[in-house]
């Protein structure tokens, strides 16, 4: 059965050359929750004819799959590879001997590891657990050397009881009810190196979008480790490993980390200033916009929810469709000043589509779980996205191989009659004309070299 053979394939990928992209049922699963109109029709037929999937640049694996799997792991980058993520992020951050690694924080190792349950490593965390304390522990990359780190097992984001009176209490049973523990438990994933991600997500002919993450420590760390050398480190892991410019997407919510690799280095043409500034007026948005470009920054990445607005007459509208949202100030803006437009993230929500990534509609529309491809289907006809983060890319893989959205090529196949993909180039050398539209029909396996 090709659902089951997919994760299968995980754990033999060592003997696989090829595997296409499988998309599991979910995709479908949504669009039966959809509400009757055009798009659930479109994505419909889709379904029903479509047998074959294709690699997409415009769906990104956010920490790979995290949905499901164990996020900045290997076996989560592999999962978002074989969903058919074109471009899997890794988070980077330093270890004590100034190590890269793939982690979402640099202290989460406490809630993403076992680490507190191992007494040697424990007492070295910044704050150890205790029994009964009634506090969070803070357990950070920096703590520890890269060969210490190499003994972790990596978990689902989550911490159990506070006041847990044993070290495997406070970490294991705390996993939302919407993910899973069946990727982590009874098995040892390990927390991969920054150099590690690169040598995966290359095997599938992956693209990179590495966030720097912003130090949890003092800086210059230990007197001489400066925030520049850090950003710069991230860098030279892509000229060591030959990676070019054109296939990595650096992004940063620190934009001076931004504006150092625009202005020193060939990877800044298409760096990514992510924004966390949720509550900016219209004059702030502006002037941070107007910031960017004065950078020479190409590419802007804001949370879905501060790209889209209730239309005016939502109260009327609520029965059509994608009508009762609309593209908001912030998307308009950004697109008046040519700027590239990437957002996060799909499938990050649990169900019933409220709270942080829902908020800009939340309580104006009856949401159904099909509305994440509502949502989707306003951010890129509507907003114009050039892609989506998704902590399950076979989603945004669906919706972007029924559009025909920059699906990509890799040389495990041959390409069926039709149009030739165009290659993927720098954003920056042409207003993002490179990544086109390719025919809906295109499909390929990926390859993989072990």
């Amino acid at each position: 059965m090709r659902i089951a053979l997919s994760f299968l394939a995980l754990t033999t990928l060592a003997s696989a050359e090829f595997h296409p992209v499988s998309l599991g049922p979910r995709p479908y699963w949504l669009i039966d929750q959809m509400r009757d109109g055009p798009l659930k029709e479109t994505l419909a037929t889709c379904a029903k004819e479509m047998t074959t999937f294709s690699l997409s640049d415009f769906s990104i694996g956010h920490r790979g799959a995290c949905l499901q799997f164990p996020e900045h792991t290997l076996e989560s980058y592999k999962a978002a590879a074989i969903q058919g993520a074109g471009i899997i992020e890794c988070d980077v951050t330093f270890t004590k001997d100034r190590e890269l690694i793939c982690r979402h924080a640099q202290c989460d190792l406490h809630t993403t590891t076992n680490v507190v349950t191992i007494p040697e490593l424990n007492a070295k965390c910044t704050k150890p657990w205790e029994p009964n304390q009634g506090e969070a522990p803070l357990c950070c990359a920096s703590d520890f050397t890269l060969e210490e780190i190499k003994t972790l097992c990596a978990k689902m984001d989550s911490s159990n009881m506070l006041n847990a009176s044993t070290p495997e209490e406070y970490a294991f049973g705390g996993t939302a009810g919407f993910r899973t523990d069946l990727y982590s438990d009874f098995v040892c994933p390990q927390v991969p190196t920054h150099k590690e991600s690169i040598e995966l997500i290359s095997r599938f002919e992956g693209y990179y979008t590495p966030e720097l993450k912003f130090p949890e420590v003092e800086m210059p760390f230990e007197g001489d480790y400066t925030q520049q050398m850090y950003a710069q480190q991230m860098i030279d892991e892509y000229i060591e490993a030959g990676i070019p410019p054109e296939q990595v997407w650096p992004q940063s919510f620190h934009w001076p980390d931004v504006y150092y690799w625009v202005a020193n280095t060939t990877y800044g043409g298409q760096a990514v200033a992510l924004d966390e500034n949720y509550e900016a007026t219209n004059e702030q948005i502006d002037a941070q916009l107007d910031e960017l470009l004065a950078n020479n920054v190409t590419i802007v990445a804001p949370p879905m929810q501060m790209l889209v607005e209730a239309a005016p007459d939502t109260d009327n509208l609520v029965s059509i469709e994608t009508k009762w949202m609309i593209p908001s100030y912030y998307a308009n803006e950004a697109k008046d000043r040519g700027l590239g437009i990437i957002t996060w993230t799909l499938e990050r929500a649990g169900p019933g589509l409220s709270g942080f990534y829902y908020s800009t509609t939340d309580g104006l529309v009856d949401l159904a779980e099909g509305d994440r491809f509502t949502l989707l289907h306003v951010l890129h006809e509507e907003v114009g996205i050039l892609g989506i983060f998704s902590d399950w890319p076979a989603t945004s893989t669906f919706y972007a191989n029924c559009f025909g959205l920059k699906l990509r090529q890799t040389t495990g196949g041959s390409l069926p009659e039709g149009e030739i993909p165009v290659s993927s180039s720098s954003p920056a050398d042409g207003a993002f004309d490179s990544w086109k539209m390719i025919p809906l029909a295109l499909s390929l396996p990926i390859a993989i070299t072990i």
